[in-house]
């Protein structure tokens, strides 16, 4: 069987390729990214695929049985045809099943809903694509955080607007093996799976920060305008109306939902702590 992760070099990209060259081996995944010759570390085939060229993938899909399809970073309405792109050559080069990276969130009510939608859409197309398929609705990612704890030491506190709200964070270590499982088992076939731990809240996450890293995090909650008009100022207003929007969905209760995880994997998601050690133990 040979597997294709497009976005292979990007951080989630890179777990799930690992995690399939332990199951598979190194010659049945290939990788297909945008620029090659930035992806030589990946010890896989690589071969060249752009969102954005159908072209691309009609050549880098030959030979593939299985696709993974990582969602892309594009604006939301872009992303939309552009994933297109992949589905579409997909069917023209007969491969037999696609899995897709999602996400967890509302469509309607925050900053973050656009970007929530088009991947909605996506979910569609890959559902009527007439391929084998398996959706992921990742939940937030607890690695940004656990690398901007400097910064929070630096300001002595994580601040956002998420208030009391409860998010069930997940890591991509964590999103690489429930990913591969769905590649590699076709028992997962036709199923839509929520991929995220233990729900827990803003000032629960600074106390598991201050167990794990000796730090003495407090968490303040402020006003969604007031903390999207402090990201948009940092980050410019894309990114920062995005991240306010991501805050704003945990306020609103959008990532405390039941979680897939054991379904798909056969064991339970790994604790706050327990992703907090595995990342340290990578920086060793």
């Amino acid at each position: 069987m040979k597997i294709a992760v497009t976005a292979a070099n990007g951080k989630l990209g890179s777990e799930i390729v690992n995690e399939l060259i332990k199951e598979i081996g190194e010659e049945n995944v290939i990788g297909i990214v945008r620029t090659p010759e930035k992806a030589s570390h990946l010890g896989i085939e690589v071969r060249k695929g752009d969102y954005n060229s159908r072209e691309d993938f009609n050549s880098a899909f030959i030979g593939i049985d299985s696709v993974l399809l990582i969602s892309g970073m594009d604006d939301p309405q872009k992303r939309i045809q552009q994933h297109r792109n992949v589905i579409e050559a997909a069917k023209q080069n007969a491969v037999k099943k696609i899995v897709y990276t999602s996400i967890i969130g509302d469509e309607e009510e925050t900053a973050f809903s656009p970007i929530v939608k088009s991947n909605r859409q996506t979910e569609k197309d890959v559902r009527e694509s007439g391929l084998n398929w398996v959706i992921g609705r990742n939940g937030i990612y607890i690695e940004p955080d656990l690398e901007y704890i400097n910064t929070y030491v630096k300001e002595g506190e994580i601040r956002n607007c998420a208030g009391d709200g409860k998010c069930g964070y997940t890591s991509r270590d964590e999103l690489g093996l429930a990913y591969t499982r769905m590649l590699l088992h076709d028992i997962h076939n036709g199923q839509s799976y929520n991929l995220a731990g233990t729900s827990i809240t803003q000032s629960q996450l600074a106390e598991y920060i201050n167990q794990e890293f000796n730090t003495n995090l407090k968490f303040n909650s402020v006003p969604v305008a007031d903390y999207e008009q402090e990201r948009k100022a940092e980050l410019g207003d894309f990114i920062g109306t995005v991240i306010a929007g991501i805050y704003h969905g945990i306020k609103k209760g959008v990532n405390d939902v039941p979680s897939d995880f054991e379904k798909v994997t056969g064991r339970p998601h790994k604790s706050p702590i327990q992703m907090m050690t595995t990342f340290k133990e990578k920086l060793k």
